[in-house]
């Protein structure tokens, strides 16, 4: 290492970062945002998990319950932010993570639905007009349980169903990694 670092700052003029720079395996390093795996010996792409971490964090910050905006600005922003972020990433191997991630993003866009109906009569007339039962939409819109928890609840899931959000314009981040892996 000391001699290429010596290379390039002595021969080159370029100046080398002393903390990112290292002789390792690939598989313990992160390159612009993916590290690699083995696989049967042959190594792949991956996303990192810093990377990862940063983009939960800036998904975090738009679907905070207490980031008071419309759900289409919040959907608006969301899909602007997965579009570039499934673009740069889609050489990665990442089917599974961006599964993930799509079910996360979910849940975080159903919980700002049921902060944003706030009183159990708004969340009752809403429920019933989504198609759930009278009963089922008493008992559960007035609830107490937490948002998070309702987000991942069963009537939530049946009412505020995946084609719901993408009738709200909600642009899968799973289906468009794949519609990227076809290109």
């Amino acid at each position: 290492m000391d001699s290429v670092t010596n290379f390039l700052e002595n021969k080159l003029k370029l100046k080398v970062n002393k903390e990112k720079s290292a002789v390792d395996k690939p598989t313990r390093r992160k390159f612009l945002g993916f590290s690699f795996y083995n696989l049967w010996g042959k190594y792949n792409i991956r996303i990192h998990d810093k990377s990862i971490k940063r983009f939960k964090d800036k998904v975090r910050k738009i679907t905070s319950r207490s980031y008071s905006i419309s759900i289409e600005d919040r959907i608006r922003r969301l899909n602007q932010i997965t579009t570039g972020w499934v673009n740069y990433f889609s050489i990665a191997k990442a089917k599974g993570i961006m599964q993930e991630l799509d079910e996360w993003i979910r849940r975080r866009l159903r919980m700002c639905i049921w902060k944003q109906w706030k009183k159990p009569r708004t969340k009752i007339k809403n429920l019933i007009s989504l198609g759930v039962l009278k009963y089922k939409a008493y008992e559960w819109g007035n609830t107490r349980k937490g948002y998070w928890r309702i987000a991942n609840s069963p009537i939530l899931s049946r009412s505020l169903t995946n084609k719901y959000l993408e009738s709200i314009s909600y642009q899968s981040l799973s289906a468009r990694y794949q519609k990227m892996q076809l290109t």
